[in-house]
């Protein structure tokens, strides 16, 4: 619970210093402009939104279904929009990994395959991501869509930690010793500090886990064809979130295309990352507003903003807080 209570205090505060500097320029251009979106425009931005949900799914579909013949497209969906709120809420995002194992072991799914599920649609995503920034960046060395020197060192940054991601995420899966080496380390650590008490039962223990888990990671990379479409459908989904802006200024009559809203949005994603704050508040709104200046500059930028942010990130939390409500009421 003090956890939960920090985590939301930091997003307040996060969020009211973002809500303060956005608006205490041109309060009034920011609200008449946040109003006068064109509102088929702002619903359909949430008809993209829900396409990034609906690929997101369908990789945890098409990946639980190697395990688990039961599991429904449906509890994939439900799955994603859960997850929603954990990752909304935690440094990092780091709070959606462990829901997703909890949630897929009452789906009667072993701990060690809802960890290789877990893992798996995390490579993948994180493959897609890096692919995409890296697709953008180049793109954008040609093209010269955007000003990339204005923050190139946190655009750089961003690039390294997402593909490191991708590195120990590989090793973990696919390397025994390496599995070996760092529960070890960590269960003697534990054991030191007298958290742990039988220390060779321990490793025992996860010593099995990381086997099944092995061996259900390298499922991933068994089926080419399929690890290759699930980092299509995550590509996708991540280029449905980066069109959500697109949308916003269209409501606006600002006309931009598509490819330059989604290099833009590429490099706002690496820079957003590794924001340690929940949800990359900050980091996130500083990139967008940052990368879009030259397509709308001023306080009117400021309101598109500020409406993203609630469609792709707050309305997200929102919703998953909802769903995970009503589940709890049903299993009461």
């Amino acid at each position: 619970m003090k956890k939960k209570i920090i985590s939301f205090l930091v997003i307040l505060i996060a969020t009211i210093a973002v809500l303060y500097f956005s608006l205490k320029d041109d309060y009034t251009t920011i609200v008449n402009t946040v109003f006068s979106i064109n509102k088929y425009w702002f619903l359909f931005s949430f008809v993209v939104l829900f396409g990034y949900y609906f690929f997101r799914s369908l990789v945890i579909y098409k990946i639980t279904s190697d395990f688990n013949k039961n599991y429904k497209f449906k509890d994939a969906l439900r799955l994603v929009l859960e997850t929603n709120f954990f990752h909304a809420v935690t440094p990092f995002a780091t709070g959606g990994q462990p829901y997703e194992i909890y949630s897929l072991n009452k789906h009667k799914i072993k701990i060690s395959d809802a960890m290789s599920i877990s893992v798996s649609n995390f490579i993948v995503y994180q493959i897609a991501l890096v692919f995409l920034g890296l697709i953008s960046i180049i793109c954008n060395y040609f093209l010269h869509t955007i000003d990339a020197s204005i923050l190139k060192k946190l655009v750089t940054l961003g690039f390294i930690i997402n593909f490191s991601v991708i590195v120990v995420l590989l090793l973990i899966s696919f390397s025994k010793k390496t599995d070996k080496t760092i529960v070890d380390f960590f269960i003697d650590v534990l054991s030191k500090l007298k958290i742990i008490r039988n220390e060779e039962k321990m490793k025992e223990k996860f010593h099995d886990y990381l086997k099944e888990f092995n061996i259900g990671s390298k499922l991933l990379l068994k089926n080419k064809k399929q690890f290759i479409n699930l980092i299509l459908m995550h590509l996708i989904s991540l280029i449905c979130l980066y069109l959500v802006p697109l949308c916003l200024f269209l409501g606006i009559g600002i006309n931009i295309n598509s490819y330059t809203c989604v290099i833009i949005m590429s490099y706002v994603m690496l820079i957003g990352s590794f924001v340690p704050i929940p949800g990359g508040t900050g980091g996130l709104e500083y990139g967008f507003v940052t990368f879009f200046a030259k397509v709308l500059p001023g306080s009117k930028l400021n309101a598109i903003m500020l409406v993203w942010r609630f469609i792709t990130y707050y309305f997200g939390m929102i919703l998953g807080a909802i769903i995970l409500n009503i589940k709890k009421e049903q299993s009461k």
